[in-house]
């Protein structure tokens, strides 16, 4: 029993695989901030063309 517990405390395989998940999430909410920020400034910009048109 001892040397089962012993293999699954050195296991790492999963920390990986948990690491990269946390990598690609942060990397999904830097990318929604940035859309989120770029999306209302177009808003904004298209606005104005629309209020200049008419």
């Amino acid at each position: 029993m001892k040397n089962l517990f012993t293999r699954y405390m050195k296991d790492e395989s999963g920390a990986t695989a948990i690491e990269y998940g946390l990598i690609a999430a942060l990397i999904a909410v830097v990318i929604i901030a940035v859309l989120q920020s770029v999306g209302s400034s177009l808003n904004t910009k298209f606005g104005e063309v629309d209020a200049a048109l008419q």
